[in-house]
């Protein structure tokens, strides 16, 4: 666990402009009682591995006799409009970083 004031709201920070960059000058910064609540985790990744294919399914030969469907379901992670505040005042308007959100795969 991150305890250390400073290094949290770094982490955070960190965190918040991979998301969406220059958010955090916009935005205040989180308060004491703000950064007490909010856990931050400090893990060493000393190891990883992933499997990753993509295309059709490749199964043995003899699974193609079984009567099983075989195949992909393709799916996707996209930003959507974005929606105000219910309770955000009207005037202000959506900035352009918003408006125009979008992720690399």
């Amino acid at each position: 666990m991150v305890n250390d004031e400073r290094e949290k709201s770094d982490a955070l920070f960190a965190l918040s402009e991979h998301i969406i960059p220059n958010r955090w000058a916009e935005v205040r910064p989180p308060t004491k009682q703000e950064l007490k609540v909010t856990l931050v985790l400090s893990l060493p990744i000393t190891e990883a591995s992933a499997k990753i294919r993509t295309g059709n399914p490749i199964d043995d030969d003899e699974d193609y006799a079984l009567d099983v469907w075989a195949g992909v379901i393709p799916l996707q992670l996209a930003a959507l409009p974005p929606v105000s505040d219910s309770r955000s005042r009207k005037d202000i308007e959506t900035p352009a970083y918003a408006q125009n959100y979008t992720r690399q795969k």
